[in-house]
């Protein structure tokens, strides 16, 4: 992911990927634009399989080979049982609004992926110029690509616009803001052949830059950029390492990385649009789609090897807007729960840990250090310290704003 500027502390990570395989026959390793970077975080691959992450030390913009040896080492052997996977066609949802940098960089990888069978469907969200349509009219040429606008904000509608105009069997849904792997879709096909009656397949969504404290705040505190094994959910077998099955914050994915049957997404009448950024509610509708993909009967599986990397926010400001619009989206999805009949007896057995998993939010600390650890608490310090209370003040404010975005006529997809 091309790189926004210099580290800006000791603990920036410059962001790359390796396969472990060519290391026996390799030197050193030199980073590209490195400069300024004491650590790299690389995601490891043996043939295309995931084993893991290593933090190296680097020194002038070289890795030792031996050094990075023995960190691989130390990662689970990469799962490569294989099977003739299908190759269903796909149509990619890209939702953005009023950010023409992040689409132009963003769209360019989509179309460069490798698979034999999609199209594309970018969706231009209420954006208040043409900038976003200058640039697909004017830098993309290509057959695949379709734009359209959708006028009313949220991200919920949009995707909902998407879904109606795909023509794939299956519709990945991705952000602006992330670069794909060259293997997504593939590795996306390869998760509806992991169990069986498989209708939503998520992936791995791991930071693709660590440039700021503010992105290493943000990339310690989320769980969908780590998990790296496969994972299946469905009712008929739920996990008993998850008490909150299956109302699990996390556990499933993101909406940078998703994908759905097309039949399956019309079945449940596409996305809530009472949820989404965009709308009073500012989150949540990818969270509502997961749990109601497994409430329905239907299988979801989370496959880390489809990935796409995600650019954090990098400004204090813009982190606590998003922390805002998360803990929105968290308490407004959790009202609608809990006023439906049914899924509030499924929640009432389960508030303990619902409570728990709560105040983890505020309590939640860093595992790498994104303070001065010798020096004084300055601004920045006490800033991050507010971010978890702030994203919990936020869930409290959601059962408000879901009722009056719900009053305001907002549903499923009609």
């Amino acid at each position: 992911m091309p790189s926004n500027g210099r580290p800006e502390w000791p603990n920036a990570r410059w962001v790359g990927a390796i396969d472990s395989a060519v290391l026996n026959d390799h030197g050193d390793i030199h980073l590209q634009e490195s400069e300024g970077y004491l650590h790299a975080r690389l995601l490891v691959r043996e043939r295309g399989f995931i084993r893991g992450f290593v933090d190296a030390t680097v020194t002038a913009g070289v890795i030792d080979r031996d050094h990075l040896l023995s960190l691989v080492s130390q990662l689970p052997p990469a799962d490569d049982s294989s099977a003739d996977v299908r190759l269903p066609s796909f149509t990619v949802v890209v939702c953005t609004r009023n950010r023409p940098q992040y689409i132009r960089t963003s769209l360019a990888a989509i179309l460069r992926l490798d698979y034999p069978d999609f199209n594309v469907v970018v969706v231009d969200n209420a954006s208040t110029t043409s900038a976003t349509q200058d640039v697909l009219a004017t830098e993309f040429d290509d057959p695949r690509l379709i734009a359209i606008i959708e006028p009313m904000a949220g991200l919920a509608r949009a995707r909902n616009a998407g879904l109606l105009r795909a023509t794939g069997e299956i519709v990945a849904f991705t952000d602006d803001d992330v670069v794909v792997d060259s293997q997504w879709l593939r590795e996306l096909a390869a998760g509806y052949a992991k169990a069986d009656n498989v209708d939503c397949v998520s992936g791995l969504v791991p930071s693709g830059e660590l440039r700021t404290r503010v992105q290493g705040y943000f990339d310690d505190r989320v769980t969908w950029s780590k998990i790296i094994e496969s994972r299946v959910y469905n009712l008929a077998n739920p996990p008993v390492s998850l008490p909150m099955f299956p109302f699990c914050v996390g556990e499933y994915g993101t909406g940078a990385n998703f994908s759905v049957r097309r039949s399956a997404a019309l079945a449940l009448r596409g996305f809530d649009t009472a949820f989404g950024v965009g709308t009073r509610t500012g989150g949540g509708e990818d969270l509502d789609m997961f749990v109601r993909v497994i409430l329905d009967g239907r299988t979801l599986v989370l496959n880390p090897a489809a990935l796409v990397w995600h650019r954090h926010r990098d400004d204090i400001g813009e982190l606590r807007q998003q922390a805002k619009g998360y803990g929105n989206g968290l308490g407004s999805w959790l009202t609608k729960i809990l006023i439906h009949p049914r899924t509030f007896k499924i929640a009432f057995v389960r508030s303990p840990h619902a409570l728990k998993q709560l105040v983890s939010i505020a309590w939640r600390k860093p595992e790498v250090s994104v303070v001065q650890s010798n020096a004084p608490a300055d601004e920045f310090d006490r800033a991050i310290s507010r971010v978890g209370w702030y994203e919990l003040a936020s869930v409290a404010a959601g059962p408000f704003l879901f009722l009056r975005q719900r009053l305001g006529g907002e549903r499923v997809m009609r």
